[in-house]
């Protein structure tokens, strides 16, 4: 680059940078040389710089100096320039305004500069109390200036610095970066710079290297005992990986862009040149390349963490407590006794875990264990696996009294436990284009065993007390979390994942000492891991044929139950965002009913009789009459009862009981019972639309529908049911969107005009890049009174109501549905009857205009 020659004019300046930028991109490759990439687009703004300086006769007392990731060297195409002006303390007012003038220069010629100008004891003032800015300046290199001013600079900067209160503050911004990130590295839409195992991570340790004065670099920690050669090489390699990526984001995005987002992973997948193939994707391939590069960055974070804090502030060797002749504790953590220990004795891995579990005065494991275990993935191969003693210890990890997600977690960080299980290796880094995960399968996984223990420990007995008391009473709880383990853990092979898996689960209870019930257990677990969520979200709960053949398939209460917290576990664990209340209380009451069922005879008249008991019961509270009920209770039939609770059924008796004539609308708000969103009672006479009509209103006030109850009684009035979850951004009290729903829905429903379905909406980021096939299913049910419908496509506003408004235009009446929304995924299911479901040439255009609706 030849600055001589640097245009004078602001247009021709940008262009001459741009111009620049763009040779540098072309002459050095970012894939292998990454560093040198960055080294030379920081050269060409400092020599820019320099010259700019110089051109503007800027004050002689003044420095440039560079901070932050540009005082690195490292300064990626899009990144902001970080600068510090230091200026006399006696700067006259035409100083401050050619430094003024400057900056706007910067500015003018298309520079992204983030700047900061002080005298030299307004810097020494920031620093003390701010450690964002002691963090800036522990990386300064200067531009332009007097050295000696410079090193004046420096010497007070370390005068004021305090190695403890650095690192632990530091260690805190890191804590509370990763608590962000979900404190995973696996998120599917990584922040490659501030998420767990980011380029931050590496910051935070030379940060606290350099501003100790241990080094500058990887080399010089290398050097001085902090890490091993081959540590480096590994750690250069994952640095390499994400500074490729975050250089060919920003690129990509032409902007300043550290999120790794849907929409760009195929186009930088590209740039990689990754080719799509039959079981994964070009860009499922970029991401697992970052996920394995994000999973040496922190597991080599932690352990320089746990090193530099020790050499921080126990300088000096601490004595240790034995624990076993092979284990150590020193201050509170687990330690060797034999540093080459796993090379003479590599059955001690497991046991190094075990002795966490079983020693709760142990915070953790030290870095030199960290270490050890790190570099003894090779000895875990078939014979490990196939030792009776090792066997014997996972199965005691997996059934200790503690300890069981921080074992896991850690053994996966450390490539441990895809080791002794080769088919967990094979899903780590894994994505799950299914728009509801938020994490990659291995991640995921452990989310579930994480969910599972937290049923079994008393400090979260508040979060969900149900399963924590089913948890308490089942014995051997550890088939539970083998079964989480196992559940998801042949995705991505081809073919049912569920299948695939359950023969893994059974294999290897088989081969770790589980008597044949359990084998049996674990593997049926698998196999049926989605069965309870797809029949609480997509069939009727209430209908006594669903639960006599959900009974049939679970067999006994103990299938049940396992049954039931495997799935809690499982929802809770895809995205903090995918679990509501109402999804828990679908659960809760199918598992409710199918146990009543395993112990039951009941016929549909007795159930009928005992609901309407039980309803009477809650209405005589209200001081009503048991014959005021009756009146309504005479126009409806057993599907009615069938399909309400008790407690719906009494709602519907107070408020309808001496208006079952009406010929103008009744809406009726309240609670839902379960504690999250609305229940909805509407009462009028019957209208061929009026499910459409309903659909499009809750649309516009932005409520999202999850149940729908339509029912016709014998005297031709709707009597619909619906649980609506109010917007998500909505900071309206429950009361007041209560009474503002019964307003506009009664206003709707007064007026003879029908509502007009809202717009369609944009498609989300997430369905553009990762779009579902929608699909449609009509079948007639069992008894053949009526059709189910079953729609997949991904979600978008106005999809329900225009669903429904073609139906109604084919003449077919719904009678109920059931709408789950599973991320971005909608997944509904209507029970329709209408003469258009005889003609089968009518049904495949229903069809046909169905799919053109959900493709938007």
């Amino acid at each position: 680059m030849n600055v001589s020659n640097l245009p004078t004019e602001i247009t021709p300046l940008r262009d001459w940078i741009r111009q620049e930028k763009q040779k540098i991109s072309e002459t050095y490759d970012f894939t292998s040389r990454p560093n040198t990439r960055l080294a030379a687009q920081s050269k060409l703004v400092d020599q820019l710089l320099q010259t700019l300086w110089a051109r503007q006769s800027m004050p002689e007392a003044s420095l440039l100096i560079a901070v932050g990731g540009y005082g690195r060297g490292q300064l990626y195409p899009f990144s902001d320039i970080d600068l510090l002006i230091l200026v006399a303390e006696d700067a006259s007012e035409e100083d401050n305004q050619k430094v003024e003038a400057f900056i706007h220069l910067l500015w003018d010629i298309g520079l992204e500069v983030g700047h900061s100008v002080r005298t030299l004891k307004e810097c020494i003032q920031e620093s003390e109390t701010d450690i964002t800015v002691q963090t800036s300046m522990s990386e300064a290199r200067l531009l332009v200036g007097d050295e000696q001013t410079f090193h004046t600079f420096l010497d007070q900067q370390k005068a004021v610095f305090d190695p403890k209160l650095f690192f632990e503050a530091k260690l805190l911004e890191q804590q509370q970066r990763h608590a962000k990130y979900f404190g995973v590295s696996n998120n599917l839409e990584p922040n490659i710079k501030e998420s767990p195992g980011g380029l931050r991570d590496l910051h935070v340790l030379t940060w606290v290297a350099h501003a100790c004065g241990f080094g500058n670099d990887w080399d010089d920690l290398s050097k001085r005992g902090f890490i091993s050669s081959l540590e480096v090489r590994l750690l250069k390699r994952a640095e390499r990986v994400l500074q490729a990526i975050r250089i060919a984001l920003h690129e990509t995005a032409n902007r300043r862009e550290d999120r790794l987002i849907y929409d760009l992973q195929g186009t930088l997948a590209k740039r990689f040149s990754l080719e799509d193939h039959p079981r994964k994707r070009a860009s499922e391939q970029l991401m697992q390349a970052y996920y394995r590069a994000a999973r040496t960055i922190r597991q080599l974070n932690q352990m320089l963490v746990q090193r530099l804090k020790s050499e921080i502030f126990t300088p000096n060797s601490v004595e240790s407590i034995a624990i076993n002749e092979r284990f150590a504790m020193s201050e509170g953590h687990l330690t060797l006794r034999d540093p080459a220990l796993f090379d003479h004795t590599p059955n001690a891995i497991l046991e190094a875990f075990y002795l966490f579990q079983t020693n709760p005065q142990l915070e953790g494991w030290s870095s030199e264990l960290l270490r050890a275990l790190w570099h003894a993935r090779s000895k875990i191969n078939n014979s490990f696996r196939n030792n009776e003693y090792n066997k014997q210890l996972f199965i005691k990890i997996l059934s200790a009294p503690r300890g069981q997600t921080t074992v896991f977690r850690q053994m996966n960080q450390l490539g441990l436990l895809g080791k002794y299980i080769p088919a967990f290796g094979r899903i780590v880094g894994q994505m799950q284009h299914d728009l509801f995960h938020v994490y990659t399968v291995d991640e995921h996984i452990l989310m579930v065993v994480r969910n599972l223990r937290r049923f079994a420990i008393a400090d979260f007995n508040h979060e969900y007390p149900f399963c924590s008391r089913l948890m308490l009473d089942f014995e051997q709880p550890e088939l539970l979390y083998l079964a989480g383990l196992f559940h998801d853990i042949a995705k991505g092979r081809g073919g049912d994942h569920s299948q695939l898996g359950k023969v893994d689960a059974y294999r290897f209870a088989k081969q770790h000492g589980f008597d044949e019930e359990g084998c049996e257990l674990v593997s049926w677990l698998v196999e049926n891991h989605l069965t309870m969520s797809q029949i609480a979200q997509k069939q009727d709960t209430t209908d006594p044929e669903v639960i006599d053949s959900f009974a049939k398939l679970v067999g006994t209460e103990r299938c049940l139950t396992a049954l039931y917290l495997l799935t809690v576990a499982d929802i809770r664990g895809t995205s903090p965002k995918v679990w509501n209340g109402w999804k828990g209380k679908l659960l809760e009451d199918l598992y409710q009913s199918t146990r009543r069922r395993l112990g039951s005879t009941e016929t549909a008249t007795n159930y009928v009789e005992e609901r309407q008991e039980e309803a009477l019961k809650l209405i005589r509270l209200y001081a009503i009459d048991d014959e005021k009920p009756k009146q309504l209770w005479s126009q409806l039939n057993t599907v009615y009862f069938l399909r309400h609770d008790e407690q719906e059924i009494a709602w519907h008796a107070r408020m309808l009981f001496f208006r079952t004539e009406t010929p103008t609308p009744v809406v009726k708000v309240r609670l839902d019972n379960s504690g999250e969103g609305l229940q909805v009672l509407i009462y009028m006479p019957d209208q061929q639309d009026l499910f459409a009509r309903i659909c499009a209103q809750f649309e516009k006030s932005r409520f999202n529908i999850v149940n729908a109850k339509i029912f016709t009684t014998k005297h031709g009035y709707a009597l619909d049911t619906f649980r609506v979850l109010p917007p998500a951004d909505t900071a309206e009290h429950y009361r007041d969107l209560i009474s503002l729903l019964e307003y506009d829905l009664t206003k709707t429903l007064t007026e003879e005009t029908p509502v007009k379905p809202p717009s369609a909406g944009r498609l989300s980021r997430a369905l553009r890049h990762f779009p579902i096939s929608p699909q449609v299913h009509i079948r007639p049910d069992d008894r053949g009174n009526y059709y189910v419908m079953s729609i997949i496509a991904g979600d978008r506003p106005g999809l329900l109501s225009r669903v429904a408004a073609l139906l109604v235009s084919y003449k077919i009446s719904v009678f109920s549905a059931r709408i789950a929304t599973l991320g971005e995924r909608v997944e509904d299911t209507f029970l329709i009857a209408g003469p258009a479901l005889s003609d089968p040439k009518t049904m495949i255009t229903l069809e046909g205009d169905l799919l053109e609706i959900l493709r938007g």
